[in-house]
């Protein structure tokens, strides 16, 4: 079916989380070519449990990354996106605030045509009813200050969820050299593509673990967006389109229907 998918989830101490994800992503992606490939920054057991699920689940792959190694999750990210061999490459979380579920859907909007996939939870049919009001206020304050700092940015819904697919080709060429956490917000800015289609998702609550957010992380998104106000490129004739809860079923069940 299609072409091949590698999923990149960074990890930084999410023992309790990698296997129930190999297991949610195993139930989306019935049917699908597709690995994962967890890139880890951790410092407790989590790479022990990592070696235990690869030897257990043939589509997982991890690699540790040491402590005098680059360590952050967007340059995981970008490392995980030069590893793996998927002809699309997908980034998610691993304490299933992005659930799982959504790569099949996302996957159908790759057969479809589209060159980067963007879960939205805020259009139709999305929620983000697994932040608390302290973190809904962090988030829509970051969302609108990357809408206003890059144009790239202006025309998606929720370019800072740092769940998205796209084909791995975008890559070539790009000058990725992101900081912090925000990965979709460099590859929007820095990536050629043609067409982005947006599909509704609910964010939900996190599985296991502490949320990472701090205030190194909110200066280092900041700076970020200081440098790809310099280096970004145009995206000016990029199509985005949104899709319904009820088009996206039936994109599903055209492209990647269930067995």
């Amino acid at each position: 079916m299609g072409g091949t998918l590698s999923v990149v989830v960074p990890t930084f101490n999410e023992a309790g989380n990698v296997a129930e994800l190999a297991k949610q992503v195993a139930d989306a992606l019935k049917g699908v070519d597709y690995n994962i490939w967890f890139i880890d920054d951790s410092n407790d057991n989590t790479p022990g449990v990592l070696e235990e699920l690869c030897k257990e689940d043939k589509h997982c792959r991890f690699r540790h990354r040491e402590a005098d190694e680059q360590t952050g999750l967007a340059t995981a990210v970008i490392d995980g996106f030069h590893m793996a061999d998927g002809d699309f490459l997908a980034c998610m979380d691993a304490d299933l605030q992005h659930p799982p579920a959504i790569l099949r859907p996302m996957y159908a909007a790759m057969l479809s045509g589209a060159d980067i996939c963007i879960p939205s939870r805020l259009i139709r049919g999305g929620s983000d009813g697994g932040l608390n009001p302290a973190r809904k206020l962090v988030s829509g304050t970051a969302r609108w200050m990357g809408k206003i700092a890059l144009p790239s940015l202006r025309n998606i819904s929720d370019p800072t969820s740092g769940l998205f697919m796209f084909r791995k080709e975008m890559l070539e060429g790009a000058d990725l050299q992101p900081i912090g956490w925000k990965i979709m917000v460099e590859v929007l800015a820095m990536c050629k593509y043609s067409l982005v289609v947006e599909i509704p998702y609910e964010f939900q609550d996190r599985n296991s673990g502490e949320s990472k957010i701090s205030k190194k992380v909110t200066l280092q998104y900041i700076e970020q967006l200081k440098d790809l106000r310099k280096r970004g490129i145009s995206h000016d004739t990029a199509i985005v389109t949104r899709w319904s809860p009820e088009f996206t079923e039936s994109m599903i069940k055209k492209y990647c229907p269930a067995e």
